[in-house]
């Protein structure tokens, strides 16, 4: 591909097989044959734990008016002096104790990276070449803007943009479109494009999160008393707002808990990392477990409902701060049932969400 660049710095790519249309004269740009683009988003993640990239990371996260809509007047002082001085140490040592060393990048990079390679191969065995697949991140890289520079220059004339998110949130699923309109204002032939809508209720998507319980209670000689679903949180004034996110996610453990063949009772949904002097969605997961093992129940697990991928939220903060807070408690057996990850019946689900928005766009 080209090294030149567009006028903000951003580089022209030219794909290899690009070709200059027919009856043209021959000093035309080459044009690649059309494809539609398939981006899939997640949130994000560090390029390292080291303090300087922590701060990279939580200063574009915690900059972000989806995630604190406070006035940046009031905000930005408190984060730049106060909060970026001290959190990068807790939240790198937090990455540290969870990152794939190995490959030396985050546990939610490795997993997105295998998501996005068994969708490739699920895209190709459905539309051939046609279809190109490729995933960015909301904070840190690869970036949206580099993506979709990417993917119009393989000549996507449609993308549909997919944000990792099961259940809709302001701050998850509406930053990431947000990102994704921004980068396509830097390009100068905009392709068609599209938005897949929350999947927090489609039955592909409960049947992979059953079978994933199925799995772990299975495994076990003695079953645990209770499930509990623990979701990512948000202000409770998001939800009086008009922020869908707290309903999306009660009816998920709902169509979990009916496809499980459960009463009430086996089942409730919380919510966990808080962060700020707010009042957040409850009840909060780390009182909510140690008032279960106070009441007597000894036994419980924990699933993600709302994390496409393992990240710092489950991987540290559920085996870590929640784990202790039910064992402190009384609680005697804890298990963290993984995410959906690359589980082949999760890719179906999202394969099978790809295919319902790519419907009049390709056969």
């Amino acid at each position: 591909m080209s090294d030149a660049k567009l006028t903000d710095g951003t580089p022209m790519l030219t794909a290899p097989d690009a070709v200059c249309p027919a009856h043209a004269p021959k000093d035309h740009p080459r044009v690649p044959p059309g494809r539609v683009g398939v981006l899939l988003a997640n949130l994000g993640t560090p390029d390292n734990y080291d303090y300087w990239s922590m701060r990279r990371y939580l200063n574009e996260f915690l900059s972000d008016r989806r995630v604190i809509d406070y006035a940046p007047w009031k905000w930005q002082p408190l984060l730049q002096l106060v909060i970026l001085s001290k959190r990068p140490f807790t939240s790198g040592a937090n990455y540290k104790s969870i990152w794939n060393h190995d490959k030396g990048e985050s546990p939610l990079a490795t997993i997105t990276k295998a998501q996005t390679a068994k969708i490739t191969e699920a895209m190709k065995a459905r539309y051939g070449d046609d279809v190109m697949v490729d995933y960015c991140m909301r904070y840190g890289n690869p970036s949206t803007k580099s993506k979709v520079r990417a993917m119009v220059a393989a000549g996507c004339q449609k993308i549909l943009f997919f944000p990792l998110y099961p259940q809709y949130a302001g701050a998850t699923t509406a930053t990431a479109n947000d990102q994704f309109f921004r980068a396509l204002m830097a390009e100068k032939w905009q392709p068609a494009v599209r938005t897949a809508a929350a999947y927090f209720d489609h039955p592909a998507y409960i049947e992979a999160l059953a079978q994933s319980v199925e799995r772990a209670y299975g495994a076990m000689e003695v079953k645990p008393d209770l499930l509990v679903a623990s979701y990512h949180g948000m202000p409770q004034r998001y939800l009086t707002e008009g922020d869908p996110y707290h309903c999306q996610c009660q009816k998920t453990t709902r169509l979990l808990r009916e496809r499980l063949g459960w009463d009430e009772s086996r089942i409730n949904s919380t919510f966990q990392s808080l962060f700020g002097p707010e009042e957040w969605l409850k009840p909060y997961t780390v009182d909510e477990v140690a008032r279960l093992a106070k009441a007597g129940t000894k036994r419980i697990a924990v699933i993600s409902p709302a994390f496409s991928a393992d990240c710092i939220e489950t991987l540290e903060e559920i085996n870590g701060e929640i784990r202790e807070s039910f064992e402190h408690a009384g609680g005697e057996s804890f298990t963290y049932i993984p995410c959906l990850n690359d589980d082949d019946a999760h890719i179906a689900a999202l394969s099978a969400v790809i295919e319902e928005n790519l419907k009049g766009w390709i056969a």
